[in-house]
């Protein structure tokens, strides 16, 4: 398990043919209004790379981008009807397939981690370490697979500038030379880019605190346009939704007080660079 992903015998995303014939009908009904990418995103309030990407059949679709599409293309119903096919799909997994059509329009989003760099953050070449050592063995093209699918999620970044981001990782994670030295150089050098956008907050938990809220595993929480929140819970093999308002705010009290037992954001920034250096 990966970022939510399922695999089906060697990694590959399940899901994958269903999204391919769901950007189809994007395509065709999209054609079929005599409107480019270019004219078409817009309209959509999507930007031009998310709406290839769906028309690739390479992200999956947000419901408002479902909606806005069906009402902009006069689709007669059909676009709806396709998206609803997706959820009975097998492939991702139903509850992270929730977790990632939420995410795509989320306000906030926290990560705290202790295993791995959050996919998000992720560099090509951590990620491509990830999936070439995961077990059972992949082949060169479901690496490839799992990659893209990786890469494409990570424009939630750069494409949803609105959307606060925070991030909680363990010292030791950072440390730990994923990929050999010039890779892992090369993730803390995109993870210190990154940290220098408005929206984005990243935290190291030091190895010289001795306890902290968080020791239970990682979590990731998220807030929707409504104002609801959820949460998530990743495993070897399995991951849990969480919607129960109640232990969605055991989660955030736990993430509270993780922020302040961090590392403030300056000093977290310092220590990747002392890190940087040191690799």
């Amino acid at each position: 398990m990966t970022d939510g992903y399922t695999t089906n015998g060697g990694g590959e995303p399940e899901a994958s043919d269903s999204l391919k014939s769901f950007g189809e009908v994007v395509k065709t009904f999209r054609k079929r209004a005599r409107l480019t990418q270019e004219e078409f995103a817009p309209r959509v309030r999507y930007s031009l790379p998310t709406v290839a990407s769906i028309e690739q059949g390479r992200r999956f679709p947000p419901a408002d981008f479902v909606d806005r599409a069906e009402e902009v293309l006069d689709a007669f119903g059909v676009i709806r009807a396709a998206a609803k096919h997706l959820s009975r799909q097998p492939g991702l997994a139903s509850w992270f397939r929730q977790w990632a059509k939420l995410e795509a329009e989320a306000l906030s989003l926290y990560t705290y981690e202790n295993r791995l760099v959050p996919g998000l953050l992720q560099t090509k070449a951590y990620a491509h370490e990830l999936f070439a050592e995961q077990r059972p063995p992949l082949g060169d093209e479901q690496i490839e697979a799992q990659l893209v699918a990786r890469l494409e999620r990570k424009r939630l970044l750069t494409e949803r500038p609105n959307t606060a981001y925070s991030f909680i990782v363990e010292q030791h994670v950072l440390e730990r030379p994923t990929g050999g030295t010039e890779a892992m150089r090369e993730q803390i050098d995109h993870i210190l880019e990154l940290s220098t956008r408005r929206n984005v907050e990243m935290q190291i938990m030091p190895k010289t605190r001795g306890h902290h809220a968080g020791l239970d595993g990682p979590m990731r929480l998220l807030e929707t346009p409504d104002n609801r929140w959820f949460g998530y819970c990743e495993g070897q093999e399995s991951g849990q939704f969480v919607s129960d308002p109640k232990v969605v705010s055991i989660l955030q009290m736990r993430y509270a007080r993780m922020r302040s037992q961090a590392l403030t954001l300056e000093d977290s920034r310092s220590l990747l660079r002392q890190m940087r250096g040191a690799t």
